[in-house]
This record gives C-alpha cells, sequence and structure tokens, in this order.
C-alpha cells in the first residue's frame, strides 16, 4: 500500500524507489510501535517526507537540514500541523525520539542519500535472466 501511496512504478527496476521505499516503511513502523496517535503518525510521516525534501529538491547541507528540522520541531517555522491547529503534536519525550531516530535512520548516512538524490549514474540494463 504504501508503494501505490509513494506512486513508485518501478520499484523493481529502481534502486532509489526501492531505498525510499524501505525508508518511508521503516519510518511507519517505528512509529506504530511508538504507539503515536493517527495525527502523531501522519505528523512523523511529513517530518520523515520535510527532512528528505530538503536534501532532494532544495540541496540543503546536513547542517542546513538539521536547523529546519528544529524550527519545525519548536515550532518556529508554520508547518502542516500548524495549519491544522496541533502546535503541540507531540510530547518532549517523544520529540527526542524522533530526533534520535532521525539522527540515525537518515543525518549518519546524509552522503549516501546525498548520493542517491545527486549523483549522476548510468542506468543498468537488466536482462530477462
Amino acid at each position: 500500500k504504501m508503494e501505490e501511496f509513494l506512486h513508485f512504478t518501478q520499484l523493481k527496476t529502481s534502486l532509489k524507489e526501492a531505498i525510499l521505499l524501505d525508508y518511508y516503511i521503516a519510518g511507519f513502523w517505528w512509529a506504530k510501535e511508538m504507539n503515536f496517535s493517527v495525527i502523531q503518525l501522519s505528523g512523523f510521516m511529513d517530518l520523515l517526507n520535510f527532512a528528505l525534501e530538503n536534501l532532494s529538491n532544495k540541496h540543503m547541507t546536513l547542517g542546513d537540514n538539521l536547523k529546519e528540522l528544529e524550527r519545525a520541531m519548536s515550532g518556529t517555522r508554520e508547518t502542516d500541523s500548524e495549519e491544522r491547529g496541533d502546535q503541540n503534536l507531540f510530547s518532549i519525550e517523544q520529540a527526542k525520539a524522533i530526533i534520535d531516530y532521525l539522527v540515525t535512520s537518515l543525518f549518519k548516512r546524509y552522503k549516501v542519500y546525498e548520493y542517491l538524490f545527486h549523483s549522476r549514474r548510468e542506468e543498468p540494463v537488466i536482462s530477462n535472466e
């Protein structure tokens, strides 16, 4: 279902789509294990997407992305959750856990994700075998 939601059409042949699908699914299950409410789960997935978009579309450095994440989580930047009126979406403990998760899942591997989004690669030819 996540594949359909993300509109991935080349999952079997695209390493990029496979990596991103894994990233979002891992994040989703982590949030479920944290017993986030549906609204919190949505907000968390927004944060995952926000950090990835900062890297992929805005070409932000690690430092700039961390600053933007801090602004988003502290409420100094308008986010989707604030537009819905949920300024205190996460408790302090949950926010710390989210930051720890993002550091472990994305920021420690930032160079790899930069390579994924911004390096030129030749498309491999995959045979029927």
